[in-house]
């Protein structure tokens, strides 16, 4: 599509996010003109932006995607779920424990394991999983291994199930465009009107290009690592750019995965040997499927190299690569697909733009290098902090300003999490590098080779010469130096051991950063005359795999706890304190203890929440032992008001109560936002005045108000 095409014009004459005519646009020309009219519009339907499209529909938004390619990727790409994105998907309708039920056990992908090739010696192995992981005690569920486009066929199965459809470009003629998955459908142009904006797209259609137009409130780009909504909408991405180039080889082989299940399961393979260095990724040992990480250096070698196809063997090059990195010959090795990409550490400047209309999320607003797992997970939970505040807004309960609280908020983790996969990236480095191997001298030869001195040399000739120098450096992983009893070999493997002993290497969870993500500005509210964190609070230590501690400040996450209901009628299973959230609609939740001036301040909120037209739970938390009886007294002290529910502590001997572990007296009083993070506490025998403080607080959350504070 010719660039004149790709461009956006203007600027919003109106933040009004109220309903237009469907049928007329006034973005460019006269006349009035069909075109279909959707309140949010999300482009690409990677992980992130299915995932949005599932919470903004559970919650009453119509909304469709748009996604350029015919068919959905078969790469396997992301494959490790985090602590906090498994505990969103336990809202999506059972997403949660299916995963768990089709992901392999946990013993065949706990460990990193590095060698010298998959059937060689094993020069160090790492264990990623602590007791604590399946104990329940900080979360209500553990992390996961599951390949990217398994999760993307569960979500569609999800989305079917909520009435959204998939359609190629000849299927979706007709008024109805709403819960659709338009495939085949490019963006191409964003022009601002008086109401919201247009959206111009592009398809094949028997052979011919055609061009479509939406109009809509809210365009959402999470088109990945080259967005075209980010491009379009003129947003920079900042940075460090190419960390490292890379060839990703998707293939199968049921005799090598049998192999490494019964003698070496593993998740991550670090292989490193005279003829070839590389990373194998097991998806699925059981089923046999491999992806294969091989760096390599441009412009010398090119990708055609790894992909070159003969008459009688598809893809023969990486074949070779995969029987030098395995050891010996496989015969059932199926290359389906090769990939070259390229590592890069980038935030945008914006996240949000054109007066709250254009929302970047996932990968079109950070990427990420795939150390530690950080850009799928950081994608999903954009998408839950972004989609109750949408929501929000278009059902008239929030100020359009709100949805620069998501740029407040996911920004900063976004560079927090961008500088921690670089450290871990370069810790991964360090492994290699304690081999004689370092990657820094390999980047400084190529960049000799790439200099204006050897830039004269014959293409063939500078790629034997790198290709020549990195085999003499590959040298040194021979059995005759890598060994104990050859000194220098001694002293590399003691290197090395101290690296993994040290917990220096590539790290797999971060359980501070994982549950304990806090934000310090947004939808938040300090108690009055306090400042939600002080200075010193947003300090950071990378790297030092900091356990998580429950804490109750505005901007963390709700802490964990096991509850049972307190009502005969109740079931008596324990459940979490996060599932006092509702995942299918917007609800705030207050917690108190049964306590009079808690009562009395739970009254005044259900009032004011009213005024502002905001749904409201109260939840009651009793100390373990509680009879049902006290769901009398409750009720009593908060009528005429009904949305209450009373629950007490299923504690253990050894742990601490719920105010002891939110660091709170049996006085305080906690505000939960729709996506689990706390939006305000209190003590309340601290507030002189209910009203006045609970119309401050909602009016500052909701944007009504001065939100920076």
């Amino acid at each position: 599509m010719a660039e004149s095409k790709r461009r956006v014009l203007g600027r919003f004459s109106s933040s009004s996010f109220g309903t237009v005519d469907p049928r007329k646009s006034n973005g460019g020309g006269g006349g009035e003109k069909e075109v279909p009219h959707l309140p949010v519009l999300i482009v690409g339907a990677g992980p992130v932006g299915l995932i949005l499209s599932i919470l903004l529909t559970k919650l009453g938004v119509k909304c469709s995607v748009l996604e350029k390619s015919v068919v959905f990727s078969r790469h396997p790409q992301a494959h490790f779920i985090n602590n906090r994105t498994m505990e969103l998907f336990r809202k999506l309708d059972g997403l949660a424990e299916e995963i768990q039920s089709l992901e392999p056990p946990v013993d065949l992908w706990r460990r990193f394991i590095y060698c010298t090739s998959l059937s060689g010696p094993v020069l160090g192995s790492v264990d990623h999983m602590k007791p604590q992981d399946f104990d329940k005690t900080v979360s209500p569920i553990s992390v996961a291994h599951f390949s990217q486009y398994k999760l993307m066929n569960l979500l569609l199965q999800r989305l079917e199930k909520l009435g959204v459809s998939v359609c190629s470009p000849s299927e979706i003629e007709g008024s109805i465009w709403d819960r659709k998955i338009l495939m085949g459908h490019e963006c191409i142009s964003i022009h601002p009107t008086n109401e919201g904006l247009k959206v111009g797209t592009s398809y094949l259609k028997e052979g011919k290009m055609e061009e479509r137009e939406f109009h809509c409130s809210i365009l959402v780009g999470s088109d990945g690592a080259r967005s075209t909504v980010r491009k379009l909408v003129d947003i920079d991405m900042k940075g460090e750019r190419n960390l490292q180039r890379l060839v990703s080889v998707h293939f199968l082989s049921k005799d090598l995965g049998q192999y490494l299940l019964h003698e070496r399961p593993g998740m991550l393979f670090f292989i490193f040997n005279p003829d070839a260095i590389g990373v194998l990724v097991a998806h699925d040992l059981d089923q046999g499927e491999f992806v294969l990480q091989i760096p390599y250096y441009s412009p010398q070698q090119k990708i055609e190299d790894f992909s070159f196809k003969d008459t009688f063997n598809l893809f023969q090059v990486c074949e070779q690569i995969i029987l030098k990195l395995v050891g010996w010959k496989l015969v059932n090795v199926q290359v389906l697909d090769i990939k070259p990409w390229v590592m890069h550490a980038e935030v945008a400047e914006k996240y949000v733009s054109h007066n709250n209309r254009v929302i970047l999320v996932g990968d079109a607003a950070h990427r990420f290098p795939p150390a530690g797992g950080f850009g799928m997970n950081t994608g999903i939970q954009d998408a839950h902090n972004l989609a109750w505040k949408i929501s929000s807004v278009l059902s008239g309960i929030a100020s359009p300003s709100i949805i620069q609280t998501y740029e407040m908020e996911r920004r900063p983790i976004a560079i927090y999490n961008t500088s921690l996969s670089v450290e871990n990236f370069r810790a991964a480095m360090s492994v290699p590098a304690a081999l004689g191997l370092d990657p820094a001298i390999a980047n400084s030869v190529h960049r000799v080779i790439n200099s204006s001195l050897c830039s004269i040399l014959p293409p063939s000739l500078q790629k034997f010469a790198l290709e020549g120098i990195f085999s003499i450096g590959r040298a040194q992983l021979s059995e005759l130096i890598l060994n104990e009893n050859n000194p220098l070999g001694s002293l590399r493997l003691s290197r090395l051991k101290k690296i993994f002993d040290e917990g220096k290497s590539l790290q797999l969870q971060f359980p501070a950063e994982d549950l304990g993500f806090c934000y310090k500005e947004g939808a938040l509210v300090a108690e009055c005359g306090e400042k939600i964190w002080e200075s010193e609070a947003s300090s950071v230590h990378k790297r030092d795999l900091r356990p998580y501690i429950p804490c109750a400040k505005p901007g963390c996450r709700l802490p964990h706890m096991l509850i049972n209901a307190l009502k005969e009628s109740s079931a008596k299973a324990s459940f979490s304190t996060l599932d006092l959230i509702s995942g299918d609609k917007i609800e705030f939740l207050l917690i108190i203890a049964p306590i009079k001036g808690s009562y009395r301040l739970a009254r005044a909120s259900m009032m004011v929440a009213k005024e502002f037209d905001v749904p409201l739970k109260v939840c009651i938390i009793w100390p373990k032992g509680s009879s049902d009886k006290n769901v009398n007294s409750s009720e009593k002290e908060l009528e005429p008001w009904k949305n209450i529910i009373d629950v007490e502590e299923a504690v253990t001997p050894t742990s601490k109560s719920w105010w002891e572990l939110c660091q709170m007296s049996s006085n305080g009083v906690i505000l939960v936002r729709p996506d689990e993070h706390i939006a305000w506490r209190t003590e309340s025998n601290s507030i002189a005045d209910d009203l006045s403080e609970l119309k401050r607080v909602f009016s500052l959350m909701l944007g009504h108000g001065k939100f920076l504070l």
